[in-house]
Protein backbone atom coordinates (compact mmCIF):
# COMPACT_ATOMS: atom_id res chain seq x y z
CA UNK A 1 0.00 0.00 0.00
CA UNK A 2 1.61 3.46 -0.70
CA UNK A 3 0.97 6.36 1.34
CA UNK A 4 -1.16 8.01 -0.53
CA UNK A 5 -3.69 5.10 -0.42
CA UNK A 6 -3.24 4.50 3.57
CA UNK A 7 -4.25 8.56 3.57
CA UNK A 8 -7.01 8.08 1.45
CA UNK A 9 -8.50 5.18 2.77
CA UNK A 10 -8.55 6.48 6.40
CA UNK A 11 -10.97 8.87 5.78
CA UNK A 12 -14.24 8.84 6.12
CA UNK A 13 -16.63 9.31 2.69
CA UNK A 14 -18.00 12.70 2.29
CA UNK A 15 -21.56 12.84 2.36
CA UNK A 16 -23.07 14.28 -0.72
CA UNK A 17 -26.51 15.46 -0.88
CA UNK A 18 -29.12 13.18 -1.69
CA UNK A 19 -30.30 14.51 -5.64
CA UNK A 20 -33.53 13.58 -6.91
CA UNK A 21 -33.31 12.04 -10.45
CA UNK A 22 -34.24 14.92 -12.11
CA UNK A 23 -31.91 17.02 -10.46
CA UNK A 24 -28.82 14.92 -11.40
CA UNK A 25 -29.82 14.84 -15.03
CA UNK A 26 -30.43 18.19 -15.68
CA UNK A 27 -30.24 20.92 -12.28
CA UNK A 28 -30.13 24.07 -14.04
CA UNK A 29 -33.58 22.93 -15.84
CA UNK A 30 -35.04 22.07 -12.43
CA UNK A 31 -34.05 25.76 -11.24
CA UNK A 32 -35.20 27.60 -14.23
CA UNK A 33 -38.53 25.64 -13.51
CA UNK A 34 -38.74 27.08 -9.83
CA UNK A 35 -37.58 30.68 -11.10
CA UNK A 36 -39.93 30.76 -13.97
CA UNK A 37 -43.19 29.33 -12.15
CA UNK A 38 -46.26 30.59 -11.83
CA UNK A 39 -45.71 31.96 -8.46
CA UNK A 40 -42.07 31.50 -8.33
CA UNK A 41 -42.05 34.80 -10.34
CA UNK A 42 -44.61 36.52 -8.88
CA UNK A 43 -43.19 36.08 -5.73
CA UNK A 44 -39.34 37.10 -6.84
CA UNK A 45 -40.84 40.34 -8.45
CA UNK A 46 -42.36 40.91 -5.21
CA UNK A 47 -39.44 40.91 -2.67
CA UNK A 48 -37.33 42.17 -5.24
CA UNK A 49 -39.64 45.80 -3.77
CA UNK A 50 -38.43 44.67 0.07
CA UNK A 51 -38.64 42.18 2.14
CA UNK A 52 -42.20 41.09 3.00
CA UNK A 53 -44.09 38.49 6.11
CA UNK A 54 -45.61 35.43 4.72
CA UNK A 55 -49.18 37.33 4.90
CA UNK A 56 -48.37 40.20 3.59
CA UNK A 57 -46.64 39.10 0.45
CA UNK A 58 -49.62 36.38 0.06
CA UNK A 59 -52.30 39.77 -0.28
CA UNK A 60 -49.31 41.35 -2.77
CA UNK A 61 -49.70 38.18 -5.14
CA UNK A 62 -53.13 37.59 -4.38
CA UNK A 63 -54.98 34.45 -5.51
CA UNK A 64 -51.99 32.40 -4.47
CA UNK A 65 -53.52 29.35 -1.47
CA UNK A 66 -50.85 29.18 1.44
CA UNK A 67 -49.96 25.74 0.26
CA UNK A 68 -48.72 26.75 -3.16
CA UNK A 69 -46.70 30.07 -1.36
CA UNK A 70 -45.57 28.10 1.06
CA UNK A 71 -44.18 25.02 -1.40
CA UNK A 72 -42.74 28.04 -3.40
CA UNK A 73 -40.73 29.70 -0.64
CA UNK A 74 -39.89 26.69 0.56
CA UNK A 75 -38.28 25.53 -2.97
CA UNK A 76 -36.56 28.97 -3.70
CA UNK A 77 -35.48 29.08 -0.10
CA UNK A 78 -33.74 25.62 -1.48
CA UNK A 79 -32.42 27.35 -4.31
CA UNK A 80 -30.15 29.65 -2.23
CA UNK A 81 -32.59 32.65 -3.88
CA UNK A 82 -34.94 33.12 -0.57
CA UNK A 83 -33.82 33.97 2.71
CA UNK A 84 -36.47 33.07 5.66
CA UNK A 85 -35.64 35.10 8.58
CA UNK A 86 -37.77 33.48 11.89
CA UNK A 87 -37.47 35.60 15.16
CA UNK A 88 -38.13 34.13 17.89
CA UNK A 89 -41.07 36.55 19.29
CA UNK A 90 -44.75 36.10 19.96
CA UNK A 91 -46.40 35.67 17.96
CA UNK A 92 -44.07 34.53 15.63
CA UNK A 93 -42.68 37.24 13.03
CA UNK A 94 -40.81 35.33 9.92
CA UNK A 95 -39.74 37.48 7.16
CA UNK A 96 -38.97 36.59 3.32
CA UNK A 97 -36.03 38.50 1.56
CA UNK A 98 -34.01 37.88 -1.63
CA UNK A 99 -30.30 36.65 -1.22
CA UNK A 100 -27.76 37.85 -3.74
CA UNK A 101 -28.40 34.95 -5.44
CA UNK A 102 -32.23 35.51 -5.68
CA UNK A 103 -31.90 39.48 -6.55
CA UNK A 104 -29.76 38.21 -9.57
CA UNK A 105 -32.56 35.92 -10.64
CA UNK A 106 -35.38 38.47 -9.97
CA UNK A 107 -34.20 41.39 -12.11
CA UNK A 108 -33.95 39.03 -14.52
CA UNK A 109 -37.40 37.72 -14.56
CA UNK A 110 -38.73 41.02 -13.70
CA UNK A 111 -37.15 41.90 -17.14
CA UNK A 112 -39.37 39.62 -18.86
CA UNK A 113 -42.42 40.34 -17.46
CA UNK A 114 -41.69 44.27 -18.79
CA UNK A 115 -41.30 42.70 -21.70
CA UNK A 116 -44.36 41.27 -22.20
CA UNK A 117 -45.72 44.35 -21.14
CA UNK A 118 -44.44 46.10 -23.44
CA UNK A 119 -45.13 43.55 -26.26
CA UNK A 120 -48.31 42.54 -25.84
CA UNK A 121 -49.64 44.50 -28.47
CA UNK A 122 -47.74 42.50 -30.97
CA UNK A 123 -48.42 39.19 -29.27
CA UNK A 124 -52.26 39.95 -29.35
CA UNK A 125 -52.05 40.66 -32.97
CA UNK A 126 -50.00 37.47 -33.61
CA UNK A 127 -52.36 35.40 -31.89
CA UNK A 128 -55.17 37.17 -34.10
CA UNK A 129 -53.23 36.22 -37.19
CA UNK A 130 -52.47 32.85 -36.15
CA UNK A 131 -56.01 32.04 -35.34
CA UNK A 132 -58.00 33.76 -38.39
CA UNK A 133 -54.98 31.39 -40.23
CA UNK A 134 -56.45 28.54 -38.56
CA UNK A 135 -60.01 29.25 -39.10
CA UNK A 136 -59.65 30.19 -42.82
CA UNK A 137 -57.38 26.79 -43.18
CA UNK A 138 -60.44 24.82 -41.87
CA UNK A 139 -62.92 26.25 -43.66
CA UNK A 140 -61.03 25.66 -46.93
CA UNK A 141 -60.53 22.15 -45.63
CA UNK A 142 -64.50 21.93 -44.99
CA UNK A 143 -65.37 23.37 -48.69
CA UNK A 144 -63.00 20.64 -50.01
CA UNK A 145 -64.53 17.91 -48.09
CA UNK A 146 -67.93 19.31 -49.51
CA UNK A 147 -66.56 19.26 -52.86
CA UNK A 148 -65.63 15.95 -52.78
CA UNK A 149 -68.43 14.12 -51.33
CA UNK A 150 -71.19 16.13 -53.93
Amino acid sequence: MTVSEGVFASRAPVPRPLLSEREAMCPHRLVLEHVTSRWGVLVLIRLLERPHRFSELRRAIGRVSEKMLTQTLQTLERDGLVHRDAKPVIPPRVDYSLTDLGREAAEQVRALALWTERRMDGVLAARQAYDEARRTHAETLRADHEARTL
